[in-house]
Formats: structure tokens, C-alpha cells, sequence
């Protein structure tokens, strides 16, 4: 396989690197100043015409191949910019479950970060195990009203609107009495309550309590209890180091510790991180390599996302094991990496996964 850029890959990185060696500087990278200014990097990308690289022409995207986005994401960490906003999971779950008129109203606005978004499905009492959500929403003649509690929202705080995950037939089985819709996030009823990570950032998740919350019944996104075919397009995509943009930051961080080693001996967690870093990089063109080809990833995404948890979490430990907690920056790459764990479904979610719906175990 030839990972070596054509003359339009070519082309497309030297316009990127000179874009970013004007403009990446003018924007933080960690921190609660990041996430603030989020969307006015969003922004900024998309002008310049390197966001929504392989989203359709139709909604303001490039419908370029998904090796662009990796182009991205590899300058991205070359120049030390901010990382691209997270978005592609949920333009997925909107752009195949949604309504022709929803993705007319709401896809541009996501691609082009006029309008930002929050995802409104983990609950305190339902985090992995999500078809046992507790969240409503009732019918009331042309609208839904929703009651309920959701966490670890990111960008809650700054969202315009939310794709939001509720019960709408508590008679049916729970996975299949489930809808999806697009919640506005400037109405009464919405309460925000930060979450501050361990590792100082205020900013980034939220918790969110909607008491009363007026929902259109046309913005449902596909059929009354159709949201668990939304949130497993959703997650797919969510589980994906290609979508995320991660790996190209791992190998970053993995080459500035090698340096700050310099000629001395280089520790075994470094040594492991540098080779789960390359093994997720070879891993990731092979997937894209494989979308190229037609292949639709359905529950493959739980093998994408363990081997991001335990590349990220081996980038930590390395981190950890050149820099103690001498180097605030490094002790947050740890702390941070503990969370991958957990998020986007634990790991012991998606080896069960694997088992059931890979290996047909248990059948």
C-alpha cells in the first residue's frame, strides 16, 4: 500500500502548511481558552476552505476522500494548532437518520460553525449501558416535552442546539423505545451545571438538566423509536481515531518526548507508546483505505475504539515516566488519557461488542 501523497495531496498539504504558518499561532491549544475559542476556530478552518473536507457539496462540505482529513489532522499537530472540532460523528448520525428538511436546516450551519452543537445522550445512570436512559419526552399535540438529566455534554455550555436522545415509549423495550431530536438550547427549562476535569479544564463537559423543555415535533430525527439506530451510527463514527483526528496527535507527542530524552536511555513506556502509535497510525489508513473502498464500519468501530484507549493511554504513561508531574502540560496528557477509558463506552462495553456482534459468541 503507498501512503505517499498524489500531486493534488501534495498540493492541498503545501497550501495547509502555509495557512496554518500564518494563522495556527493566533490560537491556544489546551486549556479553558481553548475550548472558549473553539468555534471561532471552526470558523477560521472552514474559511479558509480545510473543514468539512469529505462531507457532501450540498451542506457546504468539499466531498473530498477521507484521506484529506488525515492530511488535516497531520498538519494540525506538525504546526501545534488547535485540533479540528469533533463534528463528523454527529453530521453522520444527522445526515443519515435525519429528514431531507432537517439536513437542509441544520447541516450547513454545523459544517460552516455558524451554529454549534452538544450531544445529549450519556445520563448519570446510564453512561455505557445506554438503552437504560431515563430521560422523556412526552407527545403534547405538535411538540414533545422532555424532563431529564444528561452528563458529560461537551461544549453544552456554548451549544446552540442539541442532538438529544430520549425515551418516548416506556412500554416498549428499551432499545426500541428510544427517539432522537434536535433541541434548541435557548429555551427555558435548560439548566447547565460544569463539570471540572481533573486536570484543571472548567470548560470542556457539562451536565445539563432540561425540566420542561419544548421540542417540535418535526424535529425528530427519523421515526418515533428509531433512536437507537441514530446513537449506533452515532457512536460508530464516535469510536473512530480517523474521525477524531487523534492519531496524528499521539505520534506528536510520542516524537516530543523522544526529544526531551534526548542521547539518554528511553524508558519502556515510551518505547510501548511508540509502537502502539504507529500500529493505531497503520490501523487508521487501513480503515480509510477500506472507506475508500464502499466498506461500512458497524461494530468494527469497538476494535478502532480500544486500540485508541490503550494507544492514548500508553501516550500518558510515557508521558508520565519522562516528565514525572514536574511538567503541568505532560501530567495533563496523563490524567486526560485515564478518561478514554470511559468515555465513548468503556472498554468492557466494547469487548462485549466485540464478543456478541464480531465473533458471534454467545450466540
Amino acid at each position: 500500500m503507498d501512503f505517499r501523497d498524489s500531486p493534488e495531496e501534495a498540493d492541498f498539504r503545501e497550501r495547509l502548511r502555509s495557512w496554518l504558518a500564518e494563522t495556527a499561532g493566533d490560537f491556544p491549544t489546551s486549556g479553558d481558552e481553548y475550548w472558549r475559542r473553539q468555534g471561532e476556530w471552526h470558523q477560521a478552518l472552514y474559511s479558509a476552505g480545510f473543514f468539512g473536507l469529505s462531507w457532501p457539496k450540498e451542506y457546504g462540505g468539499h466531498e473530498l476522500p477521507p484521506v484529506y482529513d488525515v492530511i488535516l489532522d497531520e498538519e494540525l499537530a506538525r504546526a501545534g494548532a488547535p485540533p479540528r472540532p469533533s463534528l463528523g460523528y454527529l453530521m453522520q448520525g444527522l445526515g443519515r437518520h435525519g429528514s431531507p428538511e432537517l439536513r437542509s436546516r441544520f447541516l450547513p450551519g454545523m459544517i460552516d460553525g455558524t451554529e454549534r452543537w452538544c450531544q445529549g445522550f450519556s445520563e448519570p445512570g446510564a453512561g455505557s449501558d445506554l438503552a437504560s436512559l431515563t430521560t422523556t419526552a412526552v407527545r403534547d399535540g405538535d411538540e414533545y416535552v422532555v424532563h431529564g438529566h444528561k452528563i458529560w455534554t461537551s461544549y453544552s455550555d456554548v451549544a446552540d442546539w442539541c442532538l438529544l436522545l430520549a425515551r418516548t415509549d416506556p412500554d416498549a423495550p428499551r432499545h426500541k423505545g428510544l427517539s432522537g431530536f434536535v433541541v434548541s438550547m435557548d429555551q427555558p427549562g435548560i439548566e447547565q451545571r460544569p463539570l471540572q476535569m481533573m486536570n484543571g479544564v472548567t470548560t470542556e463537559f457539562g451536565q445539563v438538566l432540561f425540566d420542561g423543555v419544548r421540542v417540535p415535533a418535526d424535529r425528530m430525527v427519523g421515526a418515533p423509536g428509531e433512536g437507537w439506530k441514530l446513537a449506533m451510527t452515532i457512536v460508530g463514527h464516535e469510536r473512530e481515531p480517523a474521525e477524531l483526528g487523534y492519531s496524528a496527535r499521539y505520534g506528536k507527542t510520542v516524537r516530543q518526548l523522544l526529544d526531551r530524552v534526548g542521547e539518554g536511555e528511553v524508558p519502556e513506556e515510551l518505547a510501548w507508546a511508540a509502537v502502539e502509535t504507529e500500529m493505531l497510525r497503520l490501523h487508521v489508513r487501513r480503515r480509510l483505505s477500506e472507506r475508500l473502498d464502499g466498506v461500512e464500519h458497524g461494530p468494527d468501530g469497538s476494535l478502532d475504539k480500544l486500540l485508541m484507549t490503550w494507544t492514548e493511554q500508553s501516550v500518558g504513561h510515557a508521558a508520565l515516566a519522562v516528565a514525572g508531574t514536574r511538567d503541568p502540560e505532560l501530567l495533563g496528557t496523563y490524567l486526560y488519557s485515564r478518561a478514554q477509558s470511559v468515555m465513548g463506552g468503556t472498554s468492557q462495553i466494547q469487548k462485549n461488542i466485540i464478543a456478541s456482534r464480531i465473533l458471534g459468541l454467545g450466540a
